[in-house]
């Protein structure tokens, strides 16, 4: 079995770049040993989304007067049905992967992949029988998984990673989670909106620490506001599940506490996907988990290729489908700019949400920059007040030299679908001015970003 190109793995990464092969005239096959849309469409990015959207119209039923409304009977949920309709949006979308593999004439082998030498994939399907399949050139997308630290190891019952999380046969009464980056923090959201009593740990001074500090500190105010416990500067040192429970020694500043649920979420990170699928003895070089490549994602190797969480970068859904579009259009011979990845927006999905892209203000001042920074707050926004969503603001930071938006952060109610502009913006080198010279409709929530941007030139309206 003879392709243009082999792709090892069919997430995010994987199938946006056996698409674009194809589109470019390839023959392409994708290796997946699981489901097509890899963990991103089945047990990440969108079913989380499901479950978030679900506990955010549980919290507005709940506040139903504060519209206007009322509600006869009581509100309440039914957490196996969140989790039911959750798992049905994930299979709807891997259907629609699916849909596009056959439109775009892929060829999907079932069964888990290993590079060889010589070009080669060696397929091994459920019920072990070994394919072997030859390209010009192969693309490992494999992707990661939760990863577990050594005094914190995963059973899947008492102690989970965010797969379970996802499908828990009941909710429980209590949870710990480790880890208050976004995987952790929306699942901290999810659980508590839907009545679990929920505290974070998290190991360094500021939740969702690769923020800009002002957006960490409005963040854990919100939490807080919520009812979650958050524990800052804090790490489990040891959990004991011979009981009913989880009881976790946690270590703070002040000494250790001992902290009881029914469940600890472990949620500290990732860890790549690059056992036993054939790196070494191909003679790919790796470091520190990853697989090393250049800008066009070549591996040491030629014919071998490497895009998504395998390699160095920010691990998110949109980098490796960025990445694996660049690296087939190098392929077919296209001029291609390597991506910038200090112009990826990153996005936290909990009530408010987060987003921002580019340098926070510690980062600017460290690098040198003399800098303006401008902040609207959505309590003046008319939008976000007639919406009943007045928490958050947009920040923005410049150079005050040459007008270069150096960062933009975002917190509240839809930020995520409103931080692509500045990452337009950033990639069209536009400045401060020109922001604040293209007019923005009224009333939206956007308007705070131009609102934003005149506050750092000392023009702001509406403050």
């Amino acid at each position: 079995m003879k392709f243009d190109i082999i792709v090892l793995g069919s997430g995010p990464g994987g199938y946006v770049t056996a698409i674009r092969a194809s589109q470019l005239g390839f023959k392409v096959a994708v290796v997946e040993k699981e489901n097509l849309g890899g963990i991103c469409l089945n047990w990440g990015c969108i079913p989380t989304k499901a479950l978030l959207k679900s506990a955010q119209v549980f919290e507005y039923l709940q506040h139903a007067s504060d519209y206007g409304l009322t509600i006869s009977g009581e509100v309440d949920k039914d957490f196996n049905a969140v989790i039911a309709r959750s798992r049905g949006v994930a299979e709807g979308m891997s259907k629609g992967v699916q849909f596009l593999m056959k439109k775009n004439k892929i060829e999907i082998i079932d069964g888990f992949g290993k590079v060889k030498p010589g070009k080669k994939v060696e397929v091994t399907d459920k019920d072990g029988k070994v394919t072997e399949l030859s390209a010009d050139h192969i693309i490992v997308a494999t992707g990661a998984r939760s990863r577990e630290l050594p005094n914190l190891p995963q059973d899947g019952k008492k102690v989970i990673g965010y797969r379970q999380a996802m499908t828990l046969p009941q909710q429980p009464k209590k949870m710990i989670v480790v880890g208050s980056g976004a995987i952790g923090v929306e699942f901290a959201y999810f659980y508590n909106a839907m009545g679990t009593e929920v505290t974070i740990v998290e190991f360094m001074p500021n939740i969702v620490p690769v923020e800009d500090e002002d957006i960490s500190k409005q963040f854990e105010r919100s939490l807080k506001k919520a009812g979650i416990k958050v524990m800052t500067n804090s790490s489990v040192e040891k959990v004991d599940t011979t009981g009913e429970g989880v009881k976790a020694t946690v270590k703070t500043a002040k000494g250790e506490e001992v902290i009881e649920a029914d469940i600890v979420l472990s949620a500290v990170g990732i860890k790549s996907n690059i056992e036993n699928i054939g790196l070494e003895e191909v003679g790919i070089a790796t470091d520190r988990d990853k697989i090393l490549v250049n800008e066009y994602y070549q591996t040491n190797i030629p014919g071998y290729y490497a895009i998504g969480d395998v390699v160095p970068g920010q691990a998110l859904a949109h980098v490796a489908s960025a990445e694996g579009i660049l690296c087939v259009e190098k392929i077919a011979g296209h001029h291609v700019e390597p991506l910038d990845y200090g112009n990826i927006p990153g996005c936290t999905y909990a009530t408010p949400e987060i987003a921002s892209v580019g340098m926070t203000e510690k980062k600017a001042k460290e690098a040198g920059y003399d800098i303006k920074v401008g902040k609207f707050p959505f309590s003046a926004s008319g939008k976000a007040k007639a919406a009943g969503t007045p928490d958050g603001f947009v920040k923005v930071i410049f150079d005050a030299k040459y007008g270069e938006w150096l960062g933009c952060h975002m917190i509240g109610a839809g930020v995520t679908d409103m931080i692509a502009e500045a990452v337009v913006a950033r990639k069209l080198e536009t400045t401060g001015y020109e922001i604040l010279k293209a007019v923005h409709p009224h009333p939206t929530m956007s308007e705070a970003v131009m609102e934003a941007v005149a506050d750092a030139y000392g023009e702001v309206i509406h403050l």
